[in-house]
């Protein structure tokens, strides 16, 4: 509990440990908060706009591997009253979170600091996370955290209405991808695994990082980033900040979509940085695939003018080396690309 960073920040210089090499510190660039990020509106999915939505989806999926999402059909009082519980959580007493914390990489509930293997870090990142699955919702929420009293309730409200946000949006990439109505259902997006990060105020943000550059492993991931600025994407090698918008939220491209869509989709590259005056909290859901779902190019979009990139896999298999790689996106795809 002493290593989370939220138990030691205050009037402290920034540790040795957590100073990043300078070819990856983010330094004193100011980073403009762009609107270059698409925004879609969704509430124009269900009327007569649905194709635009499609190729407006489809567009931000190829050039960006991320886009905003408004008029998204999950209320902005839910919405609060879920950041405002996580908010609470990262506000407890230690000794109200000391049994969920836990350095045990497969614990499937637990609160920890940095990474899931802060002992092996090279450099340590600035956050503490708590992470849990989220389905099958009547076995998981047995093991989420019982304070503070309304998490659980809410949380669970949240889990719901945000799987049915990734459905709704990966419905809508299938048909722009000409692939089957529910092709993205069951077993491929079947695993819902939510990560709450907090960020404390930093004594040196040009020295260090909340999250370094990564791709998320996942199918699809849902940000609930809160109005607080700190996400950065990758775009033509240069660094994009994702301007937070007001009850929207943040939808990004993972790996496993790369692989399906055989590389029509892109998932990007996208870092944290910290601030040194407030705390910033952001809840994101993963969906990903059963651990022994196949992964593999969706065999439609293989023809006699296309070859897969990428050979089938199970995702636990992808996991696996993604972990062992250190998140690194193109060290964590090798080893499943075709050559020839």
């Amino acid at each position: 509990m002493e290593k989370l960073v939220s138990s030691w920040f205050n009037n402290k210089t920034l540790p040795q440990s957590y100073i990043f090499p300078p070819e990856t510190r983010p330094g004193n660039h100011i980073i403009p908060r762009s609107n270059t990020i698409p925004v879609i509106d969704l509430g124009n999915a269900s009327a007569h706009d649905r194709t635009l939505v499609v190729q407006q989806i489809l567009k931000a999926s190829q050039e960006f591997g991320f886009f905003q999402v408004i008029n998204h059909g999950i209320s902005e009082d839910l919405m609060n009253d879920t950041m405002n519980v996580f908010k609470e959580f990262f506000e407890l007493p230690a000794e109200d979170k000391a049994d969920l914390y836990s350095e045990e990489f497969n614990r499937p509930c637990k609160l920890y600091t940095s990474s899931a293997n802060y002992d092996g870090d090279k450099v340590h990142l600035w956050r503490d996370s708590l992470r849990h699955p989220c389905h099958p919702l009547e076995e998981c929420i047995k093991i989420w955290p019982q304070k503070p009293t309304r998490y659980r309730e809410i949380v669970a409200a949240y889990s719901i209405e945000a799987k049915k946000l990734g459905s709704r949006i990966l419905d809508l990439i299938s048909e722009g991808l000409g692939l089957d109505l529910g092709y993205f259902g069951d077993k491929l997006s079947e695993s819902v695994v939510i990560s709450v990060n907090h960020y404390p105020p930093c004594p040196d943000p040009s020295l260090t990082l909340g999250i370094a550059k990564h791709c998320d492993p996942s199918l699809l991931t849902i940000l609930l980033q809160g109005d607080v600025f700190g996400l950065q994407v990758l775009n033509d090698d240069k660094w994009i900040g994702v301007e937070p918008l007001h009850n929207a939220f943040v939808v990004n491209i993972g790996h496993q979509l790369e692989v399906v869509s055989n590389n029509r989709l892109k998932g990007a590259e996208h870092r944290v940085v910290t601030n040194s005056t407030v705390a910033r909290t952001t809840a994101a859901i993963f969906l990903n695939p059963s651990e022994d779902c196949i992964v593999e190019p969706a065999k439609s979009l293989i023809g006699a003018d296309e070859s897969p990139v990428y050979r089938a896999f199970k995702f636990k298999e992808f996991l696996y080396n993604y972990v062992k790689m250190g998140g690194n996106s193109e060290k964590s795809l090798e080893p499943f690309k075709l050559h020839g």
